[in-house]
């Protein structure tokens, strides 16, 4: 069926899905691995403050928080804006997506990270300090490549979830591929065809990162599996 010609509007929207779900992750990657160190540090302020942070994220929901982020940091931005006699400053949609989408999403990989880094075995970071390595040497050499092969399924699930997500960042005005689709639905009177094609579009999306991920799991499982064997 013809798009009626929004195809290059959706092909653009798609890109710019993507490019705020990349920048997104790595958002939240960062935020995981800052989070997941709080709550195992031996620090009572730094645990629970990655508790709390965790805590409040999970029991919110998503479209609450986005909400709550955008116009919170847009107020605070005109009061600073205000106080200072300055021109208003709008957020840029796509930095405010990625604001709340990586922490939002960062108490996710927090969890994530926090149960991988207890499943690799103590006892090989402690030999790492033996032999004189760094902690940051002990981190990257040691518990990070095994971390990521505990971590992996996990991160899968909140990367594909993380995609989902993305459509709600419609609601604060970024152009993506769902407020394309919707706009061309109000122009055309064709709702329904081109949700489904939203849809279509974002089964694309997750099916193809499931395989790249998949592989990318079994590439970090090959050396385990070569010694439980």
């Amino acid at each position: 069926m013809s798009l009626q010609g929004y195809g290059p509007q959706l092909l653009v929207g798609t890109l710019l899905t993507l490019k705020l779900a990349f920048v997104s992750l790595l958002a939240a990657f960062c935020l995981g691995l800052l989070g997941a160190g709080a709550k195992l540090s031996a620090n009572p302020l730094l645990r629970g403050i990655g508790n709390a942070y965790t805590t409040l994220i999970r029991a919110v929901p998503d479209l609450v928080l986005m909400l709550l982020l955008f116009y919170s940091m847009q107020i605070l931005l005109n009061r600073i804006t205000d106080a200072l006699h300055f021109e208003q400053i709008d957020i840029d949609p796509f930095l405010a997506g990625v604001l709340t989408l990586g922490f939002i999403y960062g108490a996710y990989f927090t969890e994530t990270f926090r149960g991988a880094i207890l499943a690799v075995p103590r006892g090989q970071i402690e030999s790492g300090a033996a032999f004189g390595m760094s902690g940051w040497r002990v981190f990257r050499r040691i518990l990070f490549p095994q971390m990521m092969r505990f971590a992996l399924p996990g991160l899968t699930n909140n990367w594909l979830v993380l995609i989902k997500a993305t459509a709600l960042v419609s609601i604060i005005g970024l152009s993506d591929v769902v407020k394309v689709a919707q706009d061309a639905g109000k122009n055309t009177l064709r709702f329904f065809f081109f949700t489904f094609v939203t849809g279509a579009i974002y089964l694309l999306i997750t099916t193809l990162s499931s395989l790249v991920l998949h592989r990318l799991e079994k590439r970090f499982s090959v050396g385990m599996r070569r010694v439980e064997s």
